[in-house]
């Protein structure tokens, strides 16, 4: 068994961005969209400032209350939007009960979209076109490809079907040759469809709900959950102890897919300081 060391292959990552942003004319900047005060939300908005200032990327935290309206949502959004300093809008998700994250996310361009979740990325992705995608899902891939895991023709099993992870990163599998079946929670002989996975793909939220014995010989495993545990520890949506004894490969967790996730918002921000150049 080997571990897909997230923690490292993000750190190359980042080393890579960090001379590619040096050969820069002008340094990229990401604006950050923070609307109430969720302490799991400032955690990650701080751990995303903290890798940009890294690797040389400029940040901007605009922070909303939890009373803030539609409409003053919208406004400062838009107004990032005709900012030409801005590269980057990333609206931290989830916003408040009452607000349209859908509506909110729309406003932003392709251009600027480097969470991957405009309406025009997002169905160029599924056309199998070259577009900005949502940075777990392409964190996951980078991964993969960085362990020399070759997808073509493997028969690839995603637990869960959000709009963040499962549905973008089916299409990122069918855009690599994999043979893909979803799965969620209306799905009957769940483990009998995940016994079938050369490569088995957790983000359903449930922690441990993967087990050992839902798991092929010699799959690879990776787990995009993170839960926090009875005993308050962390852990993914896999039993890793007994999941471990059957994967070739596995994600840790914490440590696998979520520094990737934030390696590939620095890159696509990158990106898209380089096409507005």
């Amino acid at each position: 068994m080997t571990l897909l060391d997230g923690k490292r292959i993000a750190s190359e990552i980042r080393r890579e961005l960090r001379d590619r942003v040096l050969q820069m004319r002008k340094k990229p900047e990401l604006a950050v969209v923070l609307v109430g005060e969720d302490p799991a939300s400032e955690i990650y908005v701080k751990g995303k400032v903290n890798a940009c200032r890294e690797v040389g990327i400029g940040s901007r935290v605009c922070r909303l209350p939890k009373s803030a309206t539609q409409n003053e949502v919208e406004t400062l959004v838009s107004s990032l939007v005709d900012n030409v300093e801005i590269n980057g809008i990333l609206v931290q998700l989830p916003l408040p009960e009452g607000l349209d994250s859908d509506k909110i996310l729309g406003l932003i361009p392709p251009r600027k979209d480097v969470d991957g979740f405009s309406p025009v990325n997002f169905g160029k992705i599924a056309l199998g076109e070259n577009a900005t995608s949502a940075c777990t899902p392409q964190g996951v891939i980078e991964l993969l490809t960085r362990y020399q895991i070759d997808l073509r023709g493997k028969r690839a099993v995603v637990v869960g079907r959000s709009k963040i992870v499962g549905r973008p990163l089916t299409m990122l599998l069918l855009n690599r040759d994999a043979t893909v079946t979803v799965c969620h929670s209306k799905t009957e002989q769940l483990k009998e469809e995940c016994l079938k996975a050369d490569i088995l793909i957790v983000a359903i939220g449930k922690p441990r709900y993967i087990t050992g014995d839902m798991i092929k010989k010699g799959a690879v495993v990776v787990d995009v959950g993170i839960n926090r545990g009875e005993n308050g520890k962390l852990c993914g949506d896999v039993d890793f102890e007994s999941a471990k004894e059957k994967a070739s490969f596995i994600t840790p967790v914490p440590g696998g897919v979520g520094p990737m996730t934030i390696a590939m918002l620095l890159r696509n921000t990158i990106e898209a300081a380089e096409r507005a150049e």
